[in-house]
This record gives structure tokens, C-alpha cells and sequence, in this order.
């Protein structure tokens, strides 16, 4: 583990070598054990974006946790459903062993293609919360359309399936312009939800979403609502 300034880089072992992680702990002088947030990116991204712009969850008390997918950046192996699956289990299970870090208040949020790493993660393992921002329903149904990788065609990443099943709360954000995972997406997540809320956003894929301190604001009040913060 080495620090950088406030954030913990944390290489998490698996069977096919070593995959990066970055640890945002909350402000100083917020309670602990605290509840914490693994994310999961889009595809054409990396950890390496996303300390800026979830950096603000830490003054709302809440850990954020970026797992690298398998061959991004400078982890080992080679994306795919399984390999994504073993990461995420091992990193969920390497965050929730932290003193500093409340197990029963995990909250899983994937963007885009992240929405399939944490849902197959969500059927493993517990969780306080489920946010998907900008979500496909299956890689399947749109994969081959919109020539995104070639693992996603390949493995299914039922998030429907997954979200039907999940027994807590559920956030589904999406843009209703969405350019590359329509809006019915996030629609049929929100309805199959058992405990589910929507937030739509008048954008894209890739601007969502468009105000980022209103989005601050709307996960907040989710969480608050769901006893987590």
C-alpha cells in the first residue's frame, strides 16, 4: 500500500496477477467505522479520472473506493465478465476487512459498462445500496449495435436479472438523451428495482451527469433516505 497525499493505492491480488485500486477515505474527523462506496467506471476510462469528481462524497462522511478493471491502466490480465467478477469480489472483501470502514453500509455505483461489474458483484456479496448511472438492462442488447469491447459482447451481464433480485434500495440515474445505452435502459432497471428511485437528466452518455454538485445532492438525499448517511 502506498499513500498518495489523502488516497491509499492498494494492490488487490487475484489468480490472474495484480489489479490497481484507489482508496478515498472520508474527511477527517468524520466518524468510523464509515460507510463506503465501490465504483466501477466506463469503458473507455480509468481510475485515474475519477478521484476529482468523487472526491466530494468524502466530506459527505462516505469512502470511495475506484477498482481498475483486469488489462486497464497497469493491472494484469484481460477484461471479461469472470475476470471483472474476481476483481470486484476481492476488492470488495479487501474494503470491507478495514477497521475504518463499516461493512454493513457498502454501497455499490457503476457508470455504463461499471453498471455489469457491480450488479454480478451485488448477487456475491452484501450491500447497503445499488446506484447505476447510465446503465445498460444487458450487454447483449446493445453490444453488437453500438461496437463497444468484444468481452461484452461476449458475456451477458444480466444487470435486469441481478436488479430483480436485489432486496435494497436501488438508484438508477440516466441521461434522456443518451446516445449510447438508451434511456428505456435505465427505465426497465427502475421498474424491475424492488426498492427502486429514478433521476433523469436532460443529457448524454457522456455528460451525465450535466451539474455535478445537483448530482452531489440527489445521490446524498438516496442515501439519506436509505439510512446510510
Amino acid at each position: 500500500m502506498e499513500s498518495i497525499s489523502s488516497w491509499e493505492r492498494i494492490w488487490v491480488n487475484t489468480r490472474f496477477g495484480r489489479v490497481e485500486t484507489l482508496f478515498l477515505p472520508p474527511t477527517p474527523g468524520t466518524a468510523k467505522p464509515s460507510p463506503a462506496i465501490i465504483f466501477a467506471h466506463g469503458n473507455g476510462e480509468l481510475i485515474d479520472f475519477w478521484p476529482h469528481e468523487l472526491k466530494p462524497f468524502n466530506r459527505l462522511g462516505i469512502g470511495v473506493f475506484l477498482v481498475e478493471y483486469p488489462g486497464y491502466g497497469r493491472s494484469d490480465g484481460t477484461p471479461s465478465q469472470r475476470s471483472i467478477h474476481e476483481t470486484f469480489v476481492a476488492a470488495y472483501d479487501a474494503l470491507a476487512s478495514r477497521e475504518d470502514v463499516d461493512s454493513s453500509r457498502m454501497i455499490l455505483f457503476g457508470r455504463s459498462v461499471g453498471g455489469g461489474a457491480v450488479c454480478t458483484l451485488a448477487a456475491d456479496r452484501p450491500s447497503a445500496a445499488l446506484i447505476l448511472m447510465s446503465t445498460f438492462i444487458s450487454a447483449r442488447s446493445f453490444a453488437a449495435k453500438y461496437l463497444v469491447p468484444g468481452f461484452l459482447v461476449q458475456d451477458p451481464f444480466d444487470n435486469l436479472t441481478a436488479v430483480k433480485a436485489y432486496p435494497a434500495p436501488v438508484l438508477v440515474i440516466h441521461g434522456k438523451q443518451d446516445d449510447m445505452i438508451p434511456y428505456r435502459h435505465g427505465t426497465a432497471l427502475y421498474h424491475a428495482a424492488q426498492h427502486g428511485k429514478m433521476i433523469s437528466y436532460d443529457c448524454r452518455h457522456n455528460d451525465c451527469p450535466p451539474n455535478w454538485d445537483i448530482f452531489l445532492q440527489d445521490v446524498a438525499s438516496f442515501l439519506d433516505e436509505a439510512g446510510i448517511i
